[in-house]
């Protein structure tokens, strides 16, 4: 079995596949790449057991056949190369033998047929979504999402399939963020539980490109199909929370104020904050918003007043600042709305500029009890 690719090529593949591996795997193959070789085609692909990963590769060979290789010691060597070809070949003693311009390089590699088979999906719904779309719904919901064990439902991000169009949604039951597009629609009714691990490696990938997105999923797993990538992981098991319950419908009080000024003032405020609680306090009176924040136990405070255009009862409402940090940080819009019925009551964060057609953000944020 031999083989030419090049070094920058393999890397930047590599690099992708390495992000599934974990740090400490409980099966030693596990620490490996897979390398599949079938003439022209190479196919690589790492797994965690919950998650594998492959990507296919066009190369110059013309023999078949299939190797575990370290991941670790063969993503150390390739960084070091500049852009050449290199040749592998695998020999008779169980090494893999690397030839670059400037030397040879042997790893010890375990046979293919050792590697964890990857599950075929049988009779899978299948759902069409640009990958810029996907990107953008991952990195809107996925800091929303829990990390309780105790509550693995909550750990991951709700995706929902519709004929009217595609909702993600996370929460962790302090904050929750929906992510809704009409723009973008599925055949079938539809929903499941995607994992975080899977999601901050596609967001990453999406990103750069501009692929169609295929999603195909059943009860237990996903696959994600794009480029030259496939992606499947186990969905989570259990059912998501009624999360339009929590959702307050009437809500008289409306804040309308410019995001990054508010933000700006809520970050510096924060800092004056009780370290256990990091909480502040919202005082609107007509067109002022007062953020205020005080650490008894320090004697620390601090106080700013910022002007907005605001319909409703004066009130004063207390925030965790690391959530509505979180949130304003993550919506794009110059404006944002904060629509408020009661300071018990959550409130709710919306982007009023920004959005594209079909595109929606509702963020949710639970309010903390003022000590007066």
């Amino acid at each position: 079995m031999k083989f030419i690719v090049s070094s920058s090529y393999l890397l930047k593949q590599l690099q992708v596949l390495g992000n599934v591996i974990n740090s400490s795997n409980t099966l030693p193959i596990l620490d490996n790449f897979l390398f599949e070789l079938d003439n022209n085609e190479l196919t690589v692909s790492a797994s965690d057991l919950e998650t594998t990963m492959s990507a296919s590769l066009a190369i110059d060979s013309t023999s078949k056949g299939s190797v575990a290789v370290p991941a670790k010691l063969l993503l150390e060597i390739l960084k070091t190369f500049p852009e050449q070809p290199l040749t592998f070949t695998v020999e008779e003693n169980s090494t893999i033998e690397i030839s670059s311009n400037s030397g040879k390089y042997a790893l010890a590699y375990a046979p293919g047929d050792e590697f964890p088979k990857s599950v075929n999906l049988e009779e899978p719904s299948v759902t069409l979504v640009p990958a810029d779309v996907l990107a953008t719904a991952i990195s809107k919901t996925i800091f929303a999402a829990g990390n309780d064990d105790l509550r693995p439902v909550m750990s991951g991000v709700f995706f929902q399939f519709s004929p009217e169009g595609l909702t993600f949604v996370a929460t962790d039951a302090h904050k929750l963020v929906k992510y809704a597009r009409t723009d973008v629609k599925a055949s079938q009714v539809a929903d499941f539980i995607m994992p975080k691990k899977p999601l901050t490696i596609l967001k990453n990938i999406l990103s750069t490109s501009d692929a169609e997105v295929k999603i195909e999923y059943n009860d237990s797993n996903a696959t994600f199909s794009f480029d030259n990538y496939i992606l499947m992981c186990r969905l989570i098991d259990g059912k998501y929370p009624n999360y339009e319950a929590v959702i307050p419908k009437e809500n008289p009080n409306k804040l309308m104020i410019d995001r990054s000024q508010f933000l700006s003032s809520v970050r510096r405020v924060a800092i004056f904050s009780n370290k256990t609680t990091h909480q502040i306090r919202l005082k609107i009176a007509g067109a002022e918003l007062n953020v205020s924040a005080e650490d008894i136990d320090y004697s620390n405070k601090a106080e700013e007043r910022l002007t907005c255009d605001y319909q409703g009862d004066d009130m004063q409402i207390g925030y965790n600042s690391r959530f509505l940090t979180e949130m304003l940080t993550n919506l794009q819009s110059d404006m944002i709305m904060l629509e408020m019925s009661l300071p018990n009551r959550a409130g709710i964060l919306t982007p009023v500029d920004g959005l594209e057609e079909g595109e929606t953000v509702t963020m949710l944020v639970m309010p903390v009890m003022l000590n007066s």
